[in-house]
């Protein structure tokens, strides 16, 4: 099967790694605008070849896009229809109601399966494409009912190749979960960056002091904004209601500090342990 690739950073470039270890594809055609990526994945051996979009899609039995969000929304229409009735279309995208309302107007909709393969590093670019990514992590597959079944397959056989457990959701609650358990982490670690960034300007070796706690809690904040902004912006509203919370409960804590009600912080960590059970 000829598969073909659009972007190539960690993403793409990490399925487009293991579809040519597994053998699940014949040939990976990789798309990307960025010359740079073109030759690091040609020289990492993760496509190929590099083709232009319409060469590729006409070529291809399958076409992956693994693009920033609002450009997503953008190529979805131009890849199907540059695509034969036969070519199954698929997207990597974090944020999925606004790429699904674009496609629900395409004449061919039922080629394309909307999903999230829930996983990722801080790191991007071809060179941060590990094979070994999707291990075991969750694929999420939006309004099902709306694609093909044939093409529905062969995204579950994709997700399967990829070692992936698929899950099914509808868009609308996909960005709304989604908000709370990947997107609220992110804001977080960067607006804690930024907070730590803004005393360093005075106090010079407050890194030095920095221990195990506040690099995992920051590992996120080195993650690309040319994907992340984008995300933001697609899925500002159930982001922006998540950060309301957040806040509310941060106010609850200080005013725990405030008034040294020391008792009712033991009951938030005590409670905050029970994420263990959740996360295995």
């Amino acid at each position: 099967m000829v598969i073909t690739v659009i972007g190539l950073g960690l993403i793409g470039g990490s399925i487009a790694k293991r579809l040519k270890l597994t053998g699940f594809a014949t040939e990976v055609i990789g798309v990307d605008v960025n010359p740079n990526h073109q030759q690091e994945a040609i020289e990492l051996g993760l496509v190929d070849e590099v083709l232009p979009l319409e060469e590729a899609v006409k070529r291809s039995s399958l076409v992956i896009i693994a693009i920033p969000v609002d450009k997503t929304v953008d190529l979805v229409p131009e890849v199907l229809s540059l695509a034969s009735d036969n070519t199954v279309v698929v997207d990597m995208g974090s944020t999925k109601k606004v790429i699904c309302d674009t496609a629900d107007n395409h004449p061919k909709r039922m080629n394309f399966v909307a999903t999230h393969p829930m996983a990722g590093t801080e790191n991007s670019g071809p060179t941060a494409a590990d094979s070994q990514l999707f291990e075991n992590k969750t694929a999420i597959i939006c309004d099902r009912l709306k694609s093909g079944k044939s093409a529905v397959s062969l995204v579950e056989q994709l997700y399967a190749e990829l070692n992936m457990n698929v899950i099914e959701m509808e868009a609308e609650d996909h960005d709304v979960h989604i908000a709370y358990v990947s997107h609220l982490s992110h804001v977080i670690s960067f607006v804690l960056s930024e907070t730590v960034l803004d005393k360093e300007k005075d106090v010079k070796h407050i890194f030095n002091m920095a221990g195990s706690g506040f690099a995992s809690t920051v590992r996120l904040a080195k993650s690309s904004p040319d994907m992340w902004t984008p995300i933001f912006k697609e899925n500002a509203k159930p982001i922006s209601d998540v950060i309301g919370t957040y806040i509310d409960n941060l106010q609850k804590f200080k005013n725990m500090l405030d008034t040294n009600n020391s008792e009712g912080v033991y009951e938030v960590i005590e409670r905050a342990n029970s994420i263990q059970k959740v996360l295995k």
